[in-house]
């Protein structure tokens, strides 16, 4: 038989996540956000549970051909633009929306051949830093937009920085709307945490809300809120089986550079799940995991292919663990109890996105 470890993609789970992001959205319409594969899901297994989407945000035009060879007719927007003035000519031919967010890209635009005026989202930089024009050159790049006939309509986004947190999206939204204000064209600024935080204001909401980590599940604002409180089912389970039980001693060692040494005599569990798995080798003692559907912790430092759990949690809660019994590193076990991919996360020092991106290749992954 292959290698116990294998990844499910619980499509009901994203699609009552979908609709959860619409019930807060209220009027506006919603993006799906599908870039780094769905976070890790694969855009063809997210595909018909995201149908019901106004539309799908990605980065990559590749991922921009895969959901159009699905079958999805209505608007893709990509959510950094376009890199090189060629990549205009697939955004003709597939009927791309794209991101403006520097000269460079307006240059592309001014010298592009085309009978398709192209949609374009003019980003503006209202404090993330990262992409978008700053706010006193806005409104000259819009109007050197609005000049081009190869530019059909012209929206307006921004990204907010800290919508998931106590500084809130504020200064930000201010910035937005003096830089915008009296321009004509849609309005998007809503991710994934300003959706569940912020969106019951219908201006902040504007026409488009982009959808991203709460799709899948994890909660942006963790550990204030987790995915429970905002009523988001986890959709990705990565579970695997134990391959050895070993009986340790007071001052036993287990793994590389002992980073764990036994107190006292305890019975611990291999597990077939390692780094090259994707599951994250910084993950420390403590870690939490789900064994027969017990809750238990990791114990001394993963390696490549193997991970040791503590089982005396799980044998104190009557459960008799043993080769081939279930381990759950995040999601839902076999029993229903539920391990969420935040806590693993914030255990091991990072966020539920990087874990569902790093799923490894070698993982096989079913969907249900």
């Amino acid at each position: 038989m292959p290698r116990p470890i294998c990844a499910h993609i619980h499509t009901a789970a994203l699609a009552a996540n979908l609709e959860r992001a619409r019930r807060c959205a209220a009027d506006a319409r919603v993006w799906a956000v599908v870039k780094a594969n769905a976070y890790g899901h694969g855009i063809e297994r997210v595909w018909g549970a995201f149908r019901s989407a106004d539309g799908f945000a990605l980065l990559d035009l590749q991922e921009a051909e895969r959901v159009r060879a699905l079958g999805w007719r209505g608007p893709i927007l990509l959510l950094e633009g376009v890199f090189e003035a060629r990549d205009l000519e697939l955004c003709s031919r597939l009927s791309l929306w794209h991101t403006v967010h520097c000269d460079e890209q307006i240059d592309m635009l001014a010298a592009h051949k085309t009978q398709q005026p192209q949609r374009v989202f003019l980003k503006l930089n209202s404090g993330m830093n990262r992409l978008g024009f700053a706010p006193p050159r806005y409104r000259s790049a819009w109007a050197r937009l609005n000049a081009l006939t190869q530019v059909d309509e012209i929206s307006h986004m921004t990204h907010f920085s800290d919508a998931d947190g106590p500084r809130g999206i504020a200064h930000q939204w201010q910035a937005f709307c003096t830089a915008t204000r009296d321009l004509p064209g849609e309005r998007s600024v809503c991710n994934s945490a300003a959706i569940l935080r912020h969106a019951g204001d219908a201006q902040v909401r504007g026409d488009w809300v982009r959808t991203g980590i709460a799709l899948y599940g994890s909660a942006p604002d963790f550990p204030e809120h987790s995915a429970a409180t905002w009523e988001l089912a986890p959709t990705m389970t990565l579970s695997t089986q134990l391959l050895a039980v070993q009986q340790l001693q007071a001052g036993d060692s287990v793994g590389y550079g002992s980073r764990f040494i036994a107190e006292a005599p305890m019975r611990i569990g291999v597990a077939a799940c390692g780094y090259a798995d994707g599951y994250p080798r910084h993950a420390d003692t403590g870690t939490p995991v789900l064994v027969g559907g017990v809750r238990t912790r990791l114990v001394g430092r993963v390696s490549m292919d193997m991970v040791t759990v503590d089982l005396e949690p799980v044998f104190s809660a009557g459960v008799e663990p043993g080769f081939g019994t279930e381990v759950t590193l995040w999601g839902r076990s076999g029993s229903g109890t539920v391990l969420p991919i935040d806590e693993v996360a914030q255990a091991a020092g990072t966020v539920g996105y990087e874990l569902m991106c790093a799923l490894a290749q070698r993982v096989p992954v079913l969907t249900d």
